[in-house]
């Protein structure tokens, strides 16, 4: 049992290193598709994840089809600030993966576009364009613990 994040180009190596944190704390997969904005012996990525590497469970893919083609029954939500469905109005199952994008441009249209059932948003208001990446894969990751009742977590 457990639930998996996706990161599609992640830019940043302090998001990631603190979405892998917060992946340790769950039990959650984290799935990292390239390119990516650093290395992974970045030594901010490292830092963001103190000494929590050991406990995650971290596969990387060279696309998104490439994920796809391994998990090929899986359910995708693609976190996104263009569309209106709330992130609250999906019922979760085990085993679901949620999709976020690169910090300076999030998921390309064209995976939106042929996904669009699928996506999700936390709502905010226009001060900002978006919250921050590590922030938002937590909000989105807790409602679906929340609903599975934390049962994911023992």
């Amino acid at each position: 049992m457990a639930l998996n994040i996706v990161l599609h180009e992640p830019e940043i190596p302090a998001n990631t290193g603190n979405i892998a944190r917060t992946c340790a704390a769950t039990g959650t997969r984290l799935h990292l598709i390239r390119p990516l904005g650093f290395s992974t012996d970045d030594k901010m990525l490292k830092r963001a994840g103190l000494d929590y590497w050991h406990a995650v469970e971290i596969k990387y893919y060279d696309s998104i089809q490439e994920l796809y083609d391994t998990y090929p029954n899986g359910r995708f939500f693609y976190a996104t600030t263009k569309t209106d469905r709330l992130y609250t109005d999906v019922t979760y199952q085990d085993e679901d993966f949620i999709v976020f994008g690169k910090e300076t441009a999030g998921i390309p249209i064209e995976i939106l576009n042929k996904n669009w059932e699928q996506t999700i948003t936390i709502p905010m208001g226009d001060a900002v364009r978006s919250l921050n990446l590590s922030n938002s894969a937590a909000i989105v990751l807790y409602e679906a613990l929340r609903q599975l009742e934390f049962k994911i977590l023992s």
